[in-house]
């Protein structure tokens, strides 16, 4: 949700993806993929943002707790955000999410999203349901 200078970003996706890997992900096994390249997340995004009204995004701590940061003018990008979340985890239809307590709220907030769409449209995307991790 912030500008990053296109080199720094560039690097960054190189950096993740070596973490990735690092970690043992095996390529062969998995879909490896940039997330930005598949369009169909911000069309989706785009489409689950016309479902959501605004005051629910407004009671989220985390776009309280940056807003404040940003001195009170947080961007339409950190507004919107959660949907764009939300479709991330509904696009692939997923079952269950891994979260922090953080995420939580954010999870919530696509679960809510998917009743909304399927009572409207017919039963289309599961209900997520939290995996929560245990530091």
């Amino acid at each position: 949700t912030m500008p990053k200078e296109p080199a720094v970003l560039r690097q960054n996706i190189l950096d993740t993806t070596a973490a990735i890997l690092a970690c043992g992900i095996d390529p062969k096994k998995c879909f490896l993929f940039r997330q930005s390249l598949v369009p169909e997340h911000v069309e989706l995004a785009w489409i689950l943002g016309c479902l959501t009204n605004v005051p629910r995004l407004l009671r989220l701590p985390q776009w309280k707790m940056k807003r404040a940061s940003q001195n009170n003018e947080g961007t339409v990008g950190l507004l919107t955000y959660p949907v764009l979340q939300a479709a991330d985890i509904l696009l692939y239809k997923s079952t269950h999410v891994p979260v922090g307590e953080d995420q939580v709220l954010h999870l919530e907030l696509a679960q809510d999203i998917a009743q909304h769409f399927n009572k409207k449209y017919g039963e289309f995307f599961p209900v997520p349901k939290a995996i929560l991790s245990e530091l």
